[in-house]
């Protein structure tokens, strides 16, 4: 990780990466505020199969947020977690594969 950040382009990444987790909740609200949905979902919700859905688990983070915390902050605890997961896991995968 501290070879990431030494390069000037990881540092700009992790900027756009930071910039795009304090928005989060800003794009959360706008997608709320036009009435957006999900197409995989509507295309459920339209052929029934919404209806007969069993679901295994209700995930970690379901529907992007954090149960007991408030819509915007659970949308921002949500992008932390996920953009710390998905860098960590990509940046273990790069190291493995220079060796």
């Amino acid at each position: 990780m501290n070879a990431l950040v030494s390069d000037s382009w990881g540092r700009r990444a992790l900027i756009g990466l930071l910039v795009l987790v304090v928005l989060a909740p800003v794009f959360g609200w706008a997608s709320g505020a036009v009435g957006y949905a999900e197409p995989l979902e509507n295309a459920a919700e339209e052929t029934g199969a919404a209806d007969a859905a069993d679901p295994v688990s209700p995930g970690l983070l379901p529907d992007y947020s954090v149960p007991g915390l408030s819509s915007p902050l659970g949308t921002l605890v949500s992008a932390v977690v996920g953009t710390g997961l998905t860098l960590a896991v990509g940046v273990g995968v790069g190291r493995l594969l220079e060796q």
